[in-house]
This record gives structure tokens, sequence and C-alpha cells, in this order.
């Protein structure tokens, strides 16, 4: 704070300059520069306008050409573009049609291949078919020769008889006599019958 008052007693004891005073202008002189002003300022602005007009005219050109120019630009770079399209267009039809071949060379495929498949299946039919055929035909005649054995057997042995089948009443009749007979008893022993 001192130093701010010190600062400021400075600078009013500075001393003062004197003022040239200027010499006295008369109306007319003024009215005179003001008419050469404004004669200049008129020149100015003529000569602006001059310029403004023919920058105006040359930048209408210039916009004009450049215009000009960007629609020629514009137009070949839209046939280019155009053409562009029409050749991609091509392309994607020309591969479109391909995959059409293919899928209908794939439908032919699945379509043998379906064939295919019923005949083997019709095949496999068969062949069961035929199978079972030889298996009944080969099986037919040795199942009768088993079944006629059996009833011989059935016939001759008796096997359903109720006091046992025939070699079962056999082997008690010999068992019976073999009490009886020693003979008999030993041979029965040797074939572990008794």
């Amino acid at each position: 704070m001192k130093i701010l008052t010190l600062l400021a007693f400075c600078l009013y004891s500075l001393p003062a300059f004197p003022v040239d005073v200027a010499p006295r202008i008369s109306d007319r002189e003024i009215i005179e520069s003001l008419a050469e002003l404004k004669a200049g300022q008129r020149s100015l602005q003529e000569k602006m306008d001059q310029r403004f007009t023919a920058t105006q005219e040359q930048m209408d050109l210039r916009f004009n050409t450049m215009q000009e120019q960007m629609e020629l630009r514009f137009n070949t770079m839209q046939e280019q573009m155009d053409l562009r399209f029409a050749a991609m267009q091509e392309q994607i039809d020309q591969r479109f049609a391909a995959v059409d071949q293919r899928f209908v060379s794939i439908d032919q495929r699945f379509e043998f291949l379906q064939q295919l498949m019923l005949v083997m299946i019709a095949a496999i039919f068969g062949l069961i078919g035929f199978i079972v055929w030889d298996r009944y035909t080969t099986l037919r005649p040795m199942d009768q020769r088993l079944r006629r054995i059996e009833e011989d057997l059935e016939n001759d042995l008796e096997l359903k008889a109720p006091d046992g089948s025939r070699i079962i009443r056999l082997i008690h009749a010999l068992r019976e006599l073999a009490k009886e007979d020693k003979k008999l008893e030993a041979v029965l022993r040797s074939f572990s019958l008794l």
C-alpha cells in the first residue's frame, strides 16, 4: 500500500510538457478539405465499384468454368460409375447363374442319390426276403426229419408214459433181476446202472 502511494506521488510530480497550439483553420479551408475528401472518397468508391464488378465478373467466369468442369467431371464420373455398376451387375448375374447351375446339379445329384438309396433299400429287403425263404426251404426238410425222429423216439421209448420211459422201466427190471443173479449184478455195476 505504501508503494502505491509513493508511486502516485511520483506520477503527479512529473513535469508537464507544453502543448503546441494548432493554427486556426477557417471554415472555408474545412469545406474545401471536406470537398476534397468527398471527391477522393467518390473516386475510391468508383474504383472499388469497378474493381468489384470486374472481380465479380471474373469470379462469375471462374465459378462458371469451375461449375462446367465439375459438371463435366461429374458426368464422366457418373458414366464411369454407370459402366462399373453395369459390369458389377453382369458379374453378379453371372455368379447367380453359376450358383443356380450348381444348385441344379446338386439337385440332380441329390435325386440320383435318392434313387440309388431306394434301389439299395429294395435290394436289402430283397436279400432279407431271399434269406428268409432260403432258410425256410433249407430248414423245412430238416425240421420234418427231426419231427419224425422225435415221433419215432416217443413211440419207441414211450417217454410220456406214467411209469417212465421204456429204458427206465427196463433198468428197473434188470435191477430186480440183479438181486437174484450175481452175474447180471456185476455187469450192471460195471456200467454204473446200480
